[in-house]
C-alpha cells in the first residue's frame, strides 16, 4: 500500500509540474478519500502551481483534482465531469436500490471506478457524477439495477439545496477531541469510535488522521468510511452541568 502511494503521490506531481510547463489544464480521474489523502501530503510541495478540486456539486466527496489557474493559463477548462440521471422506467414496479446497487450495475459494465465519482441517492431516483468521456456509454448500456429496469439521462439540472442534505444536531461533550465527536455522532462507545482511528478510516476535510485527540475548527469535514460524515461547526453553548454543547451537521 505504501509502494502504491508514493507512485499516487508521484503522479500528483508529474501532473502539477506538466501543467506548469506547458501552460496547459490537466486532471486527474475522481479520488477516493484515501487518495486525497494522498494528495494533501504532497500539495504543499507545488509551490506556485495552483490547482482545485471539484467532484461536479458543491458537497461532492469524490472529487478531482485540475492543476492550473485561469488567471494565469489566460483561459477556463471547467472539469470534465457530467452528472447522469437514473429513474426506474416504472416507478410501480421499482426496488428500493441502494448505492451499492447502483454501483455495481455501472462496474458490470466495465467501468473501472476511478471514472465515477459520487451517488446521491433521492426517493427512487440516483444522481451520479461521471468522468464525461464515458457518459453516453452508461446512457445507452446501464438498463437494469437488480430487477429494476432503468432510464438514464444527462442530468439537465441538479436539485438545489436537495442534493446533500445535513441535519443540525448538537451533541453534549466534555471537550471537543475528534474520537468523542465521532463516537456522539454516531452512537458510538468511544473505544469503538478510536476503533476507526486505527484503521486508517477517520479523514479530515480529505486528509487521513490517527489522532484521536485531535481538536478539529469550524468548518471541516469529518468522513468516517463505514459510518458517514459531518461537518464540525464548534461550540454553540454551555449545559447547565458544564458540558459544551457542539453542533455538527450530520450528512443524510
Amino acid at each position: 500500500m505504501s509502494d502504491e502511494r508514493e507512485l499516487l503521490k508521484k503522479r500528483f506531481a508529474e501532473l502539477s509540474r506538466k501543467s506548469y510547463s506547458q501552460g496547459i489544464f490537466l486532471f486527474t480521474d475522481f479520488l477516493g478519500l484515501m487518495e486525497q489523502s494522498a494528495f494533501s501530503e504532497v500539495k504543499g510541495e507545488l509551490v506556485g502551481q495552483k490547482f482545485t478540486l471539484f467532484g461536479g456539486a458543491d458537497g461532492c466527496e469524490r472529487v478531482m483534482v485540475r492543476f492550473g489557474d485561469e488567471e494565469e493559463l489566460g483561459y477556463s477548462l471547467p472539469f470534465p465531469i457530467t452528472p447522469l440521471l437514473i429513474e426506474p422506467r416504472s416507478e410501480r414496479f421499482a426496488e428500493r436500490l441502494t448505492h451499492r446497487d447502483y454501483l455495481g450495475a455501472i462496474l458490470n459494465l466495465g467501468i473501472e471506478r476511478r471514472l465515477i465519482g459520487d451517488i446521491v441517492i433521492r426517493d427512487t431516483r440516483a444522481y451520479v457524477f461521471v468522468k464525461e468521456d464515458i457518459a453516453d456509454y452508461i446512457i445507452s448500456e446501464l438498463s437494469r439495477a437488480r430487477h429494476t429496469e432503468l432510464c438514464v439521462s444527462v442530468a439537465d439540472s441538479l436539485p438545489e439545496g436537495e442534493l446533500y442534505k445535513t441535519e443540525r444536531v448538537t451533541v453534549q461533550a466534555n471537550g471537543e477531541r475528534l474520537d468523542g465527536l465521532i463516537a456522539k455522532a454516531f452512537s458510538l462507545s468511544r473505544e469503538s469510535a478510536q476503533s476507526y482511528f486505527s484503521k486508517g478510516l477517520v479523514f479530515v476535510s480529505g486528509k487521513s488522521t490517527e489522532s484521536t485527540s485531535y481538536i478539529p475548527k469550524p468548518g471541516e469535514i469529518i468522513s468516517v468510511r463505514g459510518l458517514g460524515r459531518f461537518i464540525y461547526r464548534g461550540v454553540v453553548g454551555i449545559s447547565r452541568k458544564g458540558k459544551l454543547n457542539i453542533a455538527l451537521d450530520l450528512f443524510k
